[in-house]
């Protein structure tokens, strides 16, 4: 099935007439008076509560927050909680700002400076970072920052030394708030090796799948195929660029995916949609000799059974990227600041803070890809 291509990307009810996209978007909300973060109580209950911004200590800065962004990471914490944070908690993680307070001893930025930032980073000094491994050393996940939808939100030193940096005037804020996604694909990619002569197939239409898709388009890989569900999420995939837009429900699906490369299937397959019915697809899509990489988190207590004769006499490579390093994190900042991605098409919605239960209702109809919270 060849990619459907509609006329463009459908602005869903931004909050103030503003298309999303626009660079200035961010100026149209005076700041609050009255401080808020969202805390996520349990699965599927929400609170907005006023809070006092902290000072920052030395090394940390208060982050003036301009926009968070919706993520898939988010919708699966929303629904069932995650294994590696403790609920109540502070809820949201992609976002970017302009420096409000610094701690003493920051002399890298300053108040008034527009920042972008991941919600990590590592020791530098671990077992694994020593080897190179910093998305697996314990401080990134132990130290994850959470609270991106507020109005302030803290960056602990660590942060602040290894994963911030400023933002450049020609990108919107936005696509600034993209960094921490784009350092996931970036280090995944780095893992699969793409080349540009080759065949993938991301199984999973949502705005991860589509992110990587956009990211192989611009690194010129010749064919990338998106195997999805839902009306609006393939048509948004055709949109975006996608070379083929395969309809996962329908029974011809599989044959369609076979087709690709000349009938020998992708040489690359990507899975995103976190559950173990799409690594279960991933593993059986994937040509001879191809690269099948599990990119999105199932549920806990879960497992993939492997077909071992398949495994060992096609060849297969089987990976599993998790998070990122900070090499991840600064060339997905050089790609943003080039500009090529594109990656901006993603948000298709922008919504206030007090609108967080729209946007987890909208994601959960899969009414858009990721929505802007402007505070």
């Amino acid at each position: 099935m060849t990619a459907t291509r509609v006329a463009s990307l459908p602005d869903v009810s931004s909050v103030d007439g503003r298309h999303p996209h626009d660079p200035h978007a961010h100026e149209v909300n005076p700041r609050s008076p009255h401080p808020r973060q969202a805390m996520l109580i349990e699965p599927g209950r929400l609170e907005l509560r006023d809070f006092s911004p902290p000072h920052p200590g030395p090394g940390a800065m208060l982050l003036e927050i301009k926009c968070a962004l919706s993520c898939g990471t988010d919708l699966k914490t929303f629904r069932r909680g995650h294994p590696l944070w403790k609920l109540p908690a502070p809820f949201g993680h992609e976002f970017s700002g302009i420096v409000a307070e610094v701690g003493a001893g920051v002399d890298r930025f300053k108040t008034g400076d527009a920042i972008m930032a991941a919600p990590t980073a590592p020791c530098g000094a671990c077992f694994y970072c020593d080897r190179g491994q910093e998305n697996l050393c314990p401080q990134a996940m132990d130290l994850m920052v959470m609270g991106a939808y507020a109005d302030f939100l803290l960056l602990p030193p660590h942060i602040v030394a290894r994963n911030t940096f400023t933002k450049p005037p020609s990108l919107p804020f936005e696509e600034a708030a993209l960094l921490e996604p784009l350092a996931c694909v970036v280090h995944a990619h780095e893992m699969a090796r793409p080349e540009k002569h080759e065949t993938a197939l991301i199984i999973g239409a949502g705005a991860f799948g589509l992110l990587h898709m956009m990211a192989l388009k611009a690194a010129g890989v010749r064919t990338v195929a998106i195997a999805g569900r839902g009306e609006s999420r393939l048509r948004w995939a055709g949109e975006l660029g996608a070379n083929h837009v395969i309809d996962a429900t329908h029974a011809d699906a599989p044959s369609a995916v076979g087709a690709l490369n000349g009938g020998y299937g992708p040489d690359l397959v990507i899975e995103c949609t976190g559950q173990v019915g799409g690594w279960q697809d991933a593993f059986a899509r994937v040509r001879r000799g191809g690269r099948a990489v599990f990119f999105g988190g199932c549920p806990i207590n879960t497992a993939l059974s492997v077909d071992t004769r398949r495994m060992h006499y096609d060849n297969l490579t089987l990976l599993a990227p998790f998070h990122f390093r900070p090499r991840d994190v600064r060339r997905a900042r050089e790609l943003l600041c080039e500009g090529r991605l594109g990656v901006g098409r993603l948000i298709n919605a922008r919504r206030s803070l007090n609108e967080l239960d729209e946007v987890f209702a909208m994601l959960e109809r899969g009414a858009m890809l990721k929505c802007a919270v402007i505070p």
